[in-house]
């Protein structure tokens, strides 16, 4: 049967030639594509897709909350991030987020053919560039022991939230506390652990828990 393919992403000229590119593809079959995450998130757990192709700045919803609320409602899907984002946030962000894998938008239509057929099969395809940068950050030492035992157990539940890739907002909801106590952990935290960011802050959090 052919690997089914959904496409997310806000340009209309590129959607219009992935498009060409999977309907030419014998093993491929395009089942819908979306210029925003609310109109993919409405149509495609209908029509449960094997793959999707997952742009980042998308209008409203990007891409990243995409992801995260499709593998909520659709746990099978392999989703393949598009962009044209290099940095290491968007890069962590979206596999925290469920992504099988990042691809650049300068990527050979050949290669972006091979990486559906890899993802669909349980590969996690990268640009080569930034799957060193990965494989470099996890293969570091930790010299600084385990620093999440320093920290409280509601620093610690909101780390674990961050790590699912809540929303501030939706953490304070989830945890029953406000915005502000949400803030105030964002600091302590970053202080404890010695990162600037949240994606350093989750990583650091999974690397040390043994969750990656």
């Amino acid at each position: 049967m052919p690997i089914k393919v959904a496409i997310v992403d806000d340009d209309e000229g590129i959607r219009t030639s992935l498009a060409a590119l999977i309907r030419r593809a014998s093993a491929l079959k395009l089942i819908g594509d979306y210029a925003d995450a609310e109109s993919a998130l409405k149509e495609i757990p209908r029509r449960a897709p094997d793959v999707v192709l997952m742009d980042i700045n998308l209008p409203g919803m990007n891409g990243v909350e995409c992801v995260r609320h499709l593998k909520t409602s659709l746990p099978a899907v392999q989703v393949l991030m598009l962009t044209v984002y290099e940095d290491s946030e968007s890069l962590f962000n979206s596999l925290k987020a469920g992504a099988s894998g990042y691809l650049l938008k300068r990527t050979a239509s050949a290669r972006l053919l091979e990486a559906i057929r890899d993802v669909h099969e349980g590969g996690s395809p990268m640009t080569p560039q930034l799957a060193r940068r990965v494989v470099q950050f996890f293969s570091r030492p930790n010299q600084t022991g385990s620093p999440v035992s320093n920290l409280t157990p509601g620093e610690r539940e909101f780390l674990d939230q961050l790590a699912k890739g809540y929303a501030y907002k939706e953490i304070a909801d989830r945890m029953a506390i406000s915005i502000d106590t949400v803030r105030s952990y964002v600091r302590t935290v970053y202080e404890k652990l010695h990162v600037h960011s949240r994606t350093e802050a989750v990583v650091k959090y999974l690397r040390t828990e043994e969750r990656l």
